[in-house]
């Protein structure tokens, strides 16, 4: 049996960012698999660079693998109380393509925020904002991390039980998906 392809869109382009952290540890915990990072650094976007440039290439990059993963994982912060502009922004790039890469495509959404909420009202406007490509969305466990930065190890590792746990059962439901 091959390892399911697995994808991980970070809506944090910080070196070293708590929602890039997580989506290793989502990676970890889900276990086989082969698992890529997107890189979302995409120009913002414009109409008008689409129209007399097309589609960059980055953004047909990143719409190919998700069209050829098994599922996606994405960990969004939480800026204004809403997804950062990176993750819209690609979103709004990948809508563009002349394919359909995430229809039925299973997503697990979650969220690292260094607020008491853990990224909570963010990742539901992400939801939202998926809702036009029609993926599969998992509704649970919500995984919500709050005050981000201090949640993870040396090494990457989520330190807390219950985020270790839940998160652990949000990758279980996303492999049965698959």
């Amino acid at each position: 049996m091959t390892k399911p392809k697995l994808l991980g869109i970070s809506g944090s382009l910080r070196t070293n960012a708590t929602n890039t952290l997580l989506l290793r540890e989502a990676a970890r915990l889900f276990g086989a698999a082969e698992y890529t990072q997107a890189d979302i650094r995409f120009p913002l976007f414009d109409a008008d660079e689409q129209a007399a440039e097309g589609v960059p290439d980055a953004v047909v990059k990143v719409a190919r693998q998700i069209e050829a993963a098994d599922a996606v994982i994405i960990s969004t912060p939480e800026y204004n109380k809403g997804p950062s502009g990176v993750i819209k922004n690609a979103l709004d790039w990948i809508s563009r393509v002349d394919f359909k890469p995430w229809n039925d495509k299973p997503v697990a959404v979650m969220s690292a925020a260094a607020g008491r909420a853990g990224g909570e009202r963010a990742q539901m406007v992400l939801r939202g904002f998926m809702v036009p490509f029609r993926p599969r969305i998992l509704q649970g466990p919500e995984i919500h991390l709050a005050g981000s930065g201090d949640q993870f190890d040396e090494a990457g590792r989520l330190k807390g039980e219950i985020y270790v746990r839940e998160l652990t059962g949000l990758m279980q439901a996303l492999h049965r998906m698959i």
